[in-house]
């Protein structure tokens, strides 16, 4: 432990990225109890002492489309953490995930003698693989969360760490479903859908109408079914209750703030878009259906770009579909109805070997993630001392 007064500016653009850098200042606190953190900082990071200088959700945007109606706003916070980084210069800056906005950050900084990480790779691995060059220029060491990802990086011999996710550390490889069901009230006998249409307002919009009538079609074959959704905040759960309150909705359901770990324990399949939360359920062991829809010139531009077999991350992991993934016009209330009825009719042998492989690949990305990207980090400030 140090008594050194360590400054760390650290961006992250969302929910996922959230969670990643609050475990990581919680690691280097450990080591550096007076370390400052500043920069973009969601609930999780802010608990954890980090100051945040622009709202999280300045950053919450997804799609080659989708940004350009926000290039603006982008560009000027962009400019002002720049300004206020070269002003008042960090020991280290880290740009967690968001890397359209923080490898453009990271360049200039690591240009004005600034140490940089970029924590969580680009997917390099399914589409445009040359950007590994530009991300080398931008940052001193790259932490990835996926073994495919190191591979990557070390062909081209460019500092990479593979540390593991933090989710496979701080999910039980076995989850107790009927706990997580008392936590929420949920009864024994209770059928229950899961049901995650995204983080973002615009996700939401694209995919909780088709979800709903997905929810509504099985409920119509599956006895005593429930639908739990959780929402990421008090803003989500309000745009859903609003989609509520002008639709007849033919289904029992119940929005939730937060839990959505819980939630997915407690069901019996997932309906979700595809994202981080695929991971988070694959964790959890269950069963689910990954849905994703983006704006048709978005989607136009991806299909000549993405390399990749699959797009949802139990599958790009096992390198097989072990989930259904529907893109686009294959997302519609019918297909998913009838992938989600398999969930709830399958034979026991069946689940089991959905959750054995789940569990093999869990195993692989427990490795104690939060410690792992602290030690690199800190390495990286003072590389003669050693980090415990």
């Amino acid at each position: 432990m140090s008594e050194k007064n360590i400054r760390v500016g650290i961006v992250a653009g969302e929910t996922s990225g959230d969670i990643l850098a609050a475990g990581l200042i919680s690691k280097i606190k450990q080591q550096y109890p007076n370390a400052t953190f500043e920069g973009i900082a969601g609930p999780r990071m802010q608990a954890q002492g980090c100051t945040t200088i622009f709202d999280m959700e300045e950053l919450s945007v997804m799609g080659l489309v989708e940004v350009l109606s926000r290039i603006r706003r982008l560009l000027f916070v962009r400019k002002s953490l720049y300004q206020h980084f070269i002003a008042n210069p960090p020991d280290i800056f880290i740009g967690v995930d968001a890397p359209d906005f923080n490898l453009r950050l990271e360049l200039p900084l690591k240009n004005a003698g600034i140490k940089t990480v970029h924590y969580v790779s680009p997917t390099v691995w399914a589409w445009r693989e040359k950007r590994v060059f530009k991300i080398a220029k931008a940052t001193d060491l790259v932490l990835s969360l996926f073994p495919f990802e190191k591979q990557v990086y070390d062909k081209h011999n460019i500092p990479c760490q593979f540390v593991g996710h933090t989710m496979a550390d701080s999910i039980a490889i076995a989850p107790d479903k009927e706990a997580a069901r008392r936590a929420l009230k949920v009864r024994t006998e209770e059928r229950v859908l899961a049901l995650l249409p995204g983080s973002r307002h615009s996700e939401v919009n694209l995919l909780l109408d088709i979800f709903m009538q997905s929810a509504e079609l099985l409920a119509k074959e599956v006895s005593d079914l429930s639908v739990l959704i959780p929402v990421v905040n008090k803003e989500r759960k309000r745009q859903v209750e609003d989609y509520m309150r002008e639709h007849t909705v033919n289904v029992n359901y119940r929005v939730v703030i937060g839990h959505a770990r819980e939630v997915m324990t407690a069901s019996d399949a997932v309906l979700l878009a595809s994202g981080t939360a695929t991971l988070e359920a694959m964790l959890c062991k269950r069963p689910m259906v990954v849905a994703y829809r983006m704006s048709w010139l978005t989607h136009q531009m991806m299909k000549r770009l993405y390399i990749a077999k699959y797009f949802a991350l139990p599958n790009i992991l096992a390198d097989e579909e072990l989930v259904p993934e529907l893109l686009q016009e294959d997302v519609n209330p019918q297909n998913i109805a009838k992938k989600l009825l398999h969930y709830f009719t399958q034979s026991d042998e069946d689940k089991t070997a959905l959750v054995a492989r789940f569990t093999q690949l869990h195993e692989v990305l427990k490795q104690d993630a939060d410690a792992q990207a602290a030690r690199a980090v800190l390495a990286l400030i003072e590389p003669n001392q050693e980090s415990n």
